[in-house]
């Protein structure tokens, strides 16, 4: 089994920054990739950024130039600098990440989410 745990939401005003980390632990044969999704109320739950053990990346429009995701292969940790936030930033940002195990069988784990509220 595999655990997925966020950490570093919170409370900040517009143009301020927030930097959120996800640690995925367990049984991990191969970490394929990593990112950051996020889901406002009313709306569907979006790819924000994300990361592969290639350390190829994938910015949403809405952030590129704004964010900047990272990751700790060694010790399956990725973090996501928010810089600039906007107000329609605010969301529960979750992350995800895609393992494979021991037969090669992909499969995909969540951490809770973590609640990222910009308002003056």
């Amino acid at each position: 089994q595999v655990q997925v745990v966020e950490s570093g939401g919170g409370l900040v005003q517009p143009g301020g920054s927030l930097r959120l980390s996800c640690a995925a632990s367990g049984i991990i044969f191969r970490l394929n990739a990593m990112g950051w999704y996020r889901q406002a109320p009313g709306n569907q739950r979006e790819l924000v950024a994300g990361v592969n053990s290639e350390d190829s990346i994938f910015y949403a429009d809405s952030v590129k130039g704004r964010f900047t995701i990272s990751r700790d292969a060694a010790k399956h940790t990725v973090f996501l600098q928010m810089n600039s936030l906007k107000p329609e930033d605010t969301a529960v940002y979750y992350c995800n990440a895609d393992v494979s195990d021991y037969r090669s069988v992909r499969r995909d784990y969540w951490g809770q989410g973590t609640q990222v509220t910009v308002s003056a």
